[in-house]
């Protein structure tokens, strides 16, 4: 979801950095870019690990989603990525089937998808919360595909990390990945294909990629 369907990584970055702070430690973009993709309770767990956080897990994946709840609910700047809606009805409409798996919180999946009404067009949303690994772990991508009822080589994910990219390729599912300028630090050299905009794809072309 976050940097296919929606840039929400500017407000994630701002709510999160609100959130280290009242923490005390000092998170380098070199380390946060690796968390990118990661669940919330992943990354919780680095941080944890990494900065000797001393506090509950649970407690800290809350205060985390409360500070992007603030973000997210006060930023009337936010969009969906350009040409994404269009070519998910245009998916939708010649009877593809739809899902989503995002390593973020269901909270953060339904507040994007009730503001954006895009609820109609998936079959299903799972959420990286309900698994213990996060990508590049294939564990999400893999229940997706059986969610789907379609085996993994009749699938596509897109993807617009390096870890979501790498977790598509381990469950074995052609992936295209999404390089937008705002994501341009993110490696998609390991998709089977990169685009740039969501204008390069429709039904029809993803339709006899494979």
């Amino acid at each position: 979801m976050d940097g296919v369907v929606v840039d929400t990584e500017p407000l994630s970055h701002r709510a999160n950095k609100k959130f280290y702070e009242s923490l005390g430690i000092d998170v380098t973009d070199d380390v946060y870019s690796t968390f990118i993709g990661n669940s919330d309770k992943n990354i919780i767990q680095k941080i944890k690990n990494i900065y000797g956080v001393d506090a509950d897990e649970a407690v800290l994946v809350d205060q985390c989603l409360d500070y992007y709840c603030q973000e997210f609910d006060t930023d009337e700047t936010l969009q969906l990525m350009p040409g994404l809606k269009d070519l998910v009805i245009d998916l939708y409409n010649n009877g593809t089937t739809i899902l989503l798996a995002s390593s973020s919180s269901k909270i953060k999946i339904e507040r994007v998808f009730n503001r954006f009404g895009l609820n109609q067009y998936f079959k299903t949303k799972i959420s990286g919360q309900d698994f213990e690994f996060s990508k590049p772990h294939p564990a999400i991508f893999l229940e997706a595909v059986a969610q789907s009822g379609f085996t993994a080589e009749e699938c596509i994910v897109i993807e617009d990390s390096t870890n979501g990219i790498k977790a598509a390729k381990a469950a074995g599912i052609f992936c295209i990945g999404y390089k937008s300028e705002e994501h341009s630090l993110q490696d998609t050299s390991q998709a089977d294909m990169v685009i740039a905009d969501f204008s390069e794809l429709s039904y029809g072309k993803i339709k006899n990629i494979k």
